[in-house]
């Protein structure tokens, strides 16, 4: 087959059932003349398009007829196996069923009655196609318009299919050794990532500061640092953690970071795609941020204790304040937060609003108590001069935003099956790769999805798939309207545009934040896309934007094939398209296998994590 650069398919090996298939000429000529398959001399034109590219379509006879014994055997279809026969020759009438294409038998047994004959199906039904992609098995669903469908389906004249179904390939390449020693890479990868690097270097300098704070100020009468700087140090660190989570930070972080050019260092751009895992800042600071709130709290008490500082109500409101942040610091830890969510939501969100309000009452009371010694400045003088008031304002000002942004906008769900739900939003213009989070109760939780943009730009959808007791509601129960708060976030993603050329790994609903990226901001990649009945679970219109994105997608119904190898498939792309790394969209266990499995093997992978 002539065309430049390496072709997708792969001409099937001749074949006996191939050269018998030519002699039923009659049927032969009725679809090649419906399809208008082209000859030898056209192919180039007809595969100019990746999207639209047909292969000679040869007629597969079933060969439960022949009498030979041998390739009466080689045509059985093994189940168990995933349908991984390599030769097009074997694929037969049984396998075409099970794997859910409609032939005419099961037509005509599953329409009694039906006046479907061989004339229609010449007109509509394509022969089962077999091809090989990337070493791949593939059934290909031809371009020819179908009449009429198996069961209750009707026939739907405007249905025109481009996208494959692959099947894994058996001679995947044997995945490299992992490279260090077990416990170092464990270390390395699992115990000491991004993330807690940042955690580490923040709580670090913090206790740094402590220390020193502590020995120069030993000798202190009261003993000491003073109070004031203590509850500096500790508004400081709350005002970092709540920067870094806030939402336009997050965005003009990545502005920033996606900025990087190509011509940088391989190994730069590396290291500054990793920055979602800019939470390591957030609980690195806040754990910190505790730690100088005990020690302020020690220190009020020991006066307290002494006679030296008569504030009990001071005393009261600086317990409480410690209480809630001790709360929001023990339901944060992954453990805690994977168990219950909603409940580390609801500790989070309102222990941290009341803490806002203490912290308030806790200046003024201070405040109060120093403008009442001799001598003092006014209370308004002795609030405006403390830092810690400065700090208070701007965390507050960044705490109200958000709600300032609260809205009820219109929904315009489509279902795609009973697994899946496509919401469109006409509300607002949004750019590629960014994430909202919605609700039907605003005070109780909210979800975070990705947003594909319409075409036209005028619109936006998300995706949302059976994952619990609220999409799954989503499905059943279409929703008209959903709160919306703040301003759409940049997701992971992004950072993929940093790189010349990535292999992109998703599963089930992941696909909607790649197509965000894909359809929008197209970029050199590779797409992996794990899931059962891809084709009945998302409909035609995401099928055709992932054909669009990436003509050679590597599609796998894992209801036909089984759950594949996804590491070794992933190593598989990478090495075949010479890509520069490897993102993973999907659950946290998979994504944290292949992340740790291609990093293990030098491969930089990147992918969401708990607290990204």
């Amino acid at each position: 087959m002539a065309m430049e650069g390496r072709s997708p398919f792969h001409s099937p090996p001749e074949s006996p059932q191939i050269r018998r298939a030519s002699e039923v000429s009659s049927v032969v000529g009725s679809v090649a003349t419906a399809m208008e398959l082209p000859s030898k001399a056209t192919e180039d034109e007809t595969l100019s398009d990746p999207c639209r590219e047909t292969a000679s379509v040869e007629i597969l006879k079933d060969t439960s007829q022949t009498d030979n014994g041998s390739d009466q055997k080689r045509s059985t279809v093994d189940r168990k196996a995933g349908f991984r026969e390599s030769r097009p020759e074997t694929m037969t009438t049984a396998a075409a069923l099970l794997l859910g294409y409609p032939t005419e038998n099961t037509i005509q047994d599953d329409s009694p009655g039906s006046s479907i004959s061989s004339a229609d199906l010449e007109k509509g039904m394509a022969p089962v196609i077999v091809q090989n992609q990337l070493g791949a098995n593939e059934i290909e669903k031809s371009d020819t318009v179908p009449v009429a469908r198996r069961g209750n389906h009707t026939a739907n004249p405007s249905y025109n299919s481009s996208w494959r179904i692959s099947l894994p390939p058996e001679d995947i390449p044997v995945l490299p050794v992992k490279r260090e020693r077990r416990i170092w890479r464990r270390m390395r990868h699992n115990l000491m990532t991004v993330y807690q690097r940042l955690f580490a270097i923040c709580f670090t300098a913090n206790m740094i500061a402590f220390i020193v704070l502590m020995v120069k100020h030993r000798h202190s009468k009261p003993f000491g640092p003073s109070r004031g700087d203590v509850a500096t140090a500790a508004a400081t660190n709350i005002l970092a953690a709540f920067l870094i989570r806030q939402e336009n930070v997050i965005n003009t972080l990545y502005a920033i970071c996606c900025s990087t050019p190509w011509w940088f260092p391989l190994r730069f751009r590396r290291m500054v795609a990793k920055l979602y895992h800019f939470g390591g800042v957030h609980s690195g600071c806040a754990v910190s941020a505790t730690v100088w709130f005990i020690l302020f709290t020690a220190l009020i008490t020991k006066d307290f204790a002494s006679g030296n500082y008569n504030q009990p109500a001071v005393l009261t409101v600086t317990y409480i304040l410690l209480t809630l942040l001790l709360a929001v610091c023990l339901f944060a830890i992954p453990k805690f937060r994977i168990f219950s969510h909603n409940t580390f939501e609801a500790v989070h969100r309102f222990a941290g609003w009341t803490a806002v309000g203490l912290f308030w009452v806790l200046i003024l009371l201070v405040s109060k108590a120093g403008s009442d010694l001799p001598g003092a400045d006014s209370l308004g003088m002795v609030v405006v001069k403390s830092p810690a008031f400065w700090i208070l304002l701007v965390i507050t000002f960044f705490t109200i935003l958000p709600w300032l942004r609260l809205r009820k906008v219109e929904a315009f769900p489509e279902v795609l099956s009973n697994h899946a739900v496509r919401i469109h939003f006409k509300y607002m213009k949004i750019g590629p790769i960014l994430g909202i989070r919605i609700s039907h109760n605003p005070l109780k939780e909210w979800h975070a999805f990705a947003t594909i943009p319409a075409p036209d730009g005028q619109s936006f959808s998300l995706i949302v798939s059976d994952a619990g007791d609220w999409t799954k509601k989503q499905i059943m129960e279409p929703a008209n309207a959903y709160w919306v708060r703040g301003i759409p976030i940049t997701g992971v993603l992004r950072m993929a545009i940093v790189f010349k050329k990535v292999v992109i790994v998703t599963t089930g609903s992941g696909i909607g934040p790649v197509l965000s990226m894909l359809v929008s901001h197209p970029l050199p990649c590779r797409l992996l896309w794990s899931t059962p009945n891809p084709e009945k679970t998302y409909g035609d219109n995401i099928m055709e934007s992932v054909c669009k994105a990436d003509p050679d997608a590597m599609i796998i119904n894992t209801r036909a094939s089984g759950r594949p190898d996804m590491v070794a498939l992933t190593y598989h792309l990478y090495q075949q398209s010479g890509a520069e790394a490897v993102f993973c969209i999907s659950n946290p266990s998979l994504t944290r296998k292949i992340v740790y499995g291609m990093e293990s093997r030098g491969v930089p992978a990147y992918g969401p994590i708990w607290d990204s």
